[in-house]
């Protein structure tokens, strides 16, 4: 009898095609953050917003700073004010969701919603994170942020300084994870999981492109954290369950919220200013020079209140040594693009300071005229006398 034996490369073949694939990932602990940032005001007293709180809400409130990070390697320039609010529900397949707001001294007011997450699959997990961002985008429709935002304006209110009417508004998603169910790197997290739908917010495939760009600000400390930061979205697995990397885009968006006000004021600045110089230079008159004088002044206080306020923005945290946090922060604050931000709103300022020093100039040179007029006009007067007098 002969033996027939496959030969070996059909063993291996066979060896490749049965082998079993990664089991899939199970998030066993986590949250889904939903924040939205709004302007309310040009200031905010803290001190007495505390004080107010206590009086009026009777909840907790704390000057919370980074849980991790040494302070002199990176902290709060001015440590923002946190408050509890009541839970809220956002739907039926919702766990109740943990509400807070933070109040920042430039004006901002960052609202927190966590939505706690245990027990469940990737897919489910993304599921809840796409669920949670449909039933808070600024196109839901829903009155949760603004029953908040109401809610924390009487409390605080009289702590605002120049309370805006308009809101403008800042949104970002966080899918938080504590823990898998089984221990794994950030590499091998990379390759078992695909984060790019959840960071696209999109359950299309996605182009060789595409992916490389969602995935490209991605960090990671120790062998088993990872943190991956997209425009509007950031994946965090932090079994270590600090908050610093939470509280630093919140820091970031708040900076961009900012700088969008800020810049949106001197769009709606400019105009006007060139309004109000032409009608100064239209006017011919004695009080010409004190016109120009008036509106240098208003110019000059302009310049010298955004700067003040904007230079608080740039401080709101003082990164002091180059540590992994402080290169999470830099990441964030060039992916929200905070630089093209501020850099308009410094071009604004230019413009701003440039009319503000021609018109002092014309001014003056008003003033001279005037009196060049009047020291004329007193010589002839005097002339005239002298000549009635004989």
């Amino acid at each position: 009898m002969v033996q027939i034996t496959a030969p070996q490369s059909y063993v291996e073949m066979f060896a490749v095609v049965t082998e079993p694939s990664p089991r899939a990932l199970r998030v066993q602990s986590g949250q889904i953050i939903a924040l939205r940032l709004v302007d309310i005001a040009d200031g905010i007293d803290l001190k007495w917003a505390e004080r107010l709180w206590s009086e009026r809400a009777r909840k907790r409130s704390t000057r919370p700073q980074l849980s991790a990070t040494p302070l002199k390697a990176m902290s709060f320039g001015v440590p923002p004010l946190a408050l509890q609010l009541d839970p809220v529900r956002l739907g039926a397949q919702f766990e109740t969701a943990d509400a807070s707001v933070r109040l920042y001294d430039f004006g901002v007011a960052a609202f927190a919603l966590r939505v706690p997450v245990s027990e469940v699959d990737w897919q489910d997990f993304t599921a809840l994170l796409d669920g949670v961002d449909a039933a808070t985008a600024p196109d839901a429709g829903s009155p949760i942020w603004r029953l908040l935002l109401d809610g924390v304006r009487a409390a605080v209110g009289e702590a605002l300084e120049r309370p805006t009417t308009a809101t403008l508004e800042e949104d970002y998603l966080i899918g938080l994870v504590h823990e898998l169910d089984e221990p794994i790197t950030a590499e091998a997290l990379l390759e078992r999981l695909d984060l790019a739908p959840m960071l696209a917010g999109d359950r299309r495939p996605l182009s060789d492109g595409a992916r490389r760009d969602l995935l490209r600000s991605r960090f990671s400390y120790y062998l088993d954290d990872l943190v991956v930061l997209a425009w509007d979205r950031a994946f965090i697995y932090e079994p270590r369950q600090d908050t610093d990397v939470v509280d630093v885009l919140e820091v970031a968006n708040a900076q961009l919220l900012e700088m969008r006000y800020y810049d949106e004021l001197l769009d709606d600045e400019l105009p006007r200013m060139y309004d109000l110089v032409e009608a100064a230079r239209r006017t011919m008159s004695l009080f010409a020079a004190r016109r120009y004088a008036r509106l240098a002044r208003r110019l000059y206080g302009l310049v010298a209140e955004v700067t003040e306020l904007t230079e608080r923005v740039d401080n709101a945290l003082q990164v002091t040594e180059d540590v992994y946090l402080a290169r999470v922060y830099a990441a964030a604050i060039e992916l929200y693009r905070v630089p093209n931000v501020s850099a308009a709103v410094e071009r604004k300022l230019a413009i701003i300071r440039d009319t503000y020093a021609a018109l002092y100039s014309e001014a003056s040179s008003r003033r001279a005229e005037l009196l060049e007029v009047s020291i004329v006009l007193l010589i002839v007067i005097e002339i005239v006398l002298s000549l009635v007098r004989r």
